[in-house]
């Protein structure tokens, strides 16, 4: 009966070795389980950071286009500054020019408003002078009108 007790012996043990290999295959189920589903959390973690990534890219693209569109627009309204200032600036000098011009216009037609007074006043004076004369003369012709009458009543 020693060899069954033996066999016996070895037999619990061989059944205790299964149950260990057992509850350590089990265990290293429940942890390939765990490393399986924490993988599949990581992965499912990556996806989503890489669709955020994919978000934020598209995101930054628009920007992108949305900054080239407005340097764009400054660019033009630069140029249309630019074009309007070259504008006002021709315009300016054109006004200067032409504000020259009406103070030369003034000044000439206060000149001549100035010669045209004093010739009225040597026409003015002419006239007079000529009134004068024509007074003198008229007494004059009335004086020999009166000599030449006078001379025809003596002579008759």
């Amino acid at each position: 009966m020693a060899l069954p007790s033996a066999f016996r012996e070895r037999l619990e043990q061989m059944e205790q070795t299964r149950i260990q290999r057992l509850s350590l295959l089990q265990a290293e189920k429940e942890l390939q389980k765990s490393k399986s589903q924490l993988l599949a959390a990581n992965i499912a973690n990556i996806r989503s950071m890489e669709q955020r990534c994919l978000k934020l890219d598209c995101k930054i693209a628009h920007q992108h286009f949305v900054i080239s569109s407005l340097k764009s627009q400054i660019d033009s309204l630069d140029s249309a500054y630019l074009r309007n200032l070259q504008k006002f600036r021709t315009l300016k000098k054109e006004v200067e020019g032409l504000e020259e011009l009406e103070k030369q216009k003034e000044s000439y037609y206060s000149s001549q408003s100035c010669e045209m007074e004093e010739f009225k006043a040597q026409v003015d004076n002419f006239v007079d002078e000529c009134q004068v004369q024509v007074k003198k003369l008229r007494s004059r012709v009335k004086e020999v009108r009166e000599t030449e009458h006078s001379f025809h009543l003596h002579l008759f």
